[in-house]
């Protein structure tokens, strides 16, 4: 018996303040139906002091739970490390990282704050991102206009990964028939777009016990 896949659950692109008064009860309900290890929350573009107040409204709702909570805010230009500092988050998520930031950010990021990566979608990038000292590298999900990397090649990205390297990964399920596949690959998490659990109170619940079965 093998050590079931923990859970990470992405938020919906674009998250705006007018968003949080129902991100978060659905957070809540999320995080109590499965053993949830981390929320990715991604931001909508927006000026720093409007990002950090709303990561602060996010989470201890998160955290209560146990969970950590990382930022991501595609689009964004400003600086992502001072927003999940002051907003009371556990660390930066980065899709697609340009040449050189992930040392930077390693370098900034201390005392345990997480630094994950997402949007690789060759070998060659991916093992580029693990020399970087990256905490999780995440595979697969919805890109900002809503587009998903393709199911097979997420599997096969993420069973490489995680037969070869000891960094962690996330292999990211767009639809709930992914999930038992990707549990098999043994990544250490599996993700869930928005889709499998905001609106679907018992949503993580069955994924918990795809896990688990998988795992038996």
């Amino acid at each position: 018996m093998t050590d079931a896949p923990r859970l990470t659950l992405l938020t919906p692109h674009h998250v705006g303040a007018e968003h949080v008064d129902a991100l978060v009860p659905a957070l809540e309900r999320a995080c109590a139906a499965g053993d949830v290890a981390a929320v990715i929350l991604r931001l909508a573009p927006a000026d720093e002091r409007s990002l950090i107040a709303l990561v602060k409204r996010v989470a201890p709702a998160v955290q209560a739970a146990g969970a950590a909570l990382v930022v991501a805010a595609p689009g964004f230009a400003g600086d992502l490390v001072s927003i999940s500092a002051r907003g009371g988050a556990d660390g930066i998520h980065v899709d697609k990282p340009e040449e050189g930031t992930l040392q930077e950010l390693r370098g900034r990021l201390r005392d345990g704050r997480i630094l994950g990566v997402g949007g690789i979608e060759t070998r060659h990038a991916a093992m580029d991102a693990g020399e970087a000292g990256i905490d999780y590298l995440m595979f697969g999900g919805l890109y900002p206009d809503g587009v998903a990397a393709g199911a097979e090649g997420v599997h096969e990205r993420t069973a490489w990964w995680a037969e070869i390297f000891e960094t962690p990964c996330i292999g990211v399920a767009c639809a709930e028939a992914e999930v038992a596949a990707l549990a098999a690959t043994g990544a250490e998490f599996v993700g869930l777009e928005s889709g499998l659990w905001m609106g679907d109170p018992a949503g993580v619940a069955r994924v918990q016990a795809a896990l688990s079965e998988a795992a038996s």
